[in-house]
């Protein structure tokens, strides 16, 4: 991404009030149908809830273009969290609209996230990455993250079932 284009993005954590925004980014991820795992958008409330929701160790980071608004966002909540075993591992979802990818904005998303995964006391980081989603794959090994195992057949989305990948970063 060139210097123009990186001055107008800023990373934040998500309030609340960006419910509406993040729903709006997810809600065209999933409409896409083939890039995610979820197979339903939140409503704005079912957003906002889970933003109320959020622990001191979970954060959503939204990306914002000034002139836009929200145009991507990654997540970070607890992998397990009824086990306290586990309360060292996280588990992250990037998400960008079509039109924001491949311009640096998921590494921009991760700097944030990692910064906060480390300060909150995560030692360990879990993606699931749908298994033909090959950019996605890319982009969480060029960040470190290495493919540890497959869920066969764990999707299934419009009747497709599809495997997912497990992959894991040590901090």
């Amino acid at each position: 991404m060139d210097g123009r284009m990186m001055a107008t993005f800023s990373v934040r954590p998500a309030i609340p009030d960006d419910a509406a925004a993040v729903a709006s980014v997810l809600q065209v991820i999933v409409s896409e149908r083939v890039h995610s795992a979820i197979d339903r958008a939140w409503s704005v409330e079912e957003e906002r809830a889970y933003l109320e929701s959020l622990s001191s160790r979970e954060v959503v980071h939204v990306a914002i273009d000034r002139n836009v608004g929200v145009v991507g966002l990654q997540v970070l909540d607890r992998w397990s969290p009824s086990l306290d075993s586990m309360a060292h591992v996280g588990q992250v979802g990037t998400f960008v609209l079509p039109t924001y990818r491949r311009r640096g904005l998921g590494h921009t998303l991760w700097a944030a996230t990692v910064t906060f995964a480390r300060s909150a006391g995560y030692r360990k980081l879990i993606i699931q990455v749908r298994g033909t989603n090959a950019s996605a794959q890319a982009f969480y090994r060029s960040i470190g993250f290495l493919e540890c195992g497959r869920l066969v057949r764990q999707v299934v989305i419009d009747g497709v079932e599809e495997d997912e990948l497990l992959m894991e970063l040590l901090l």
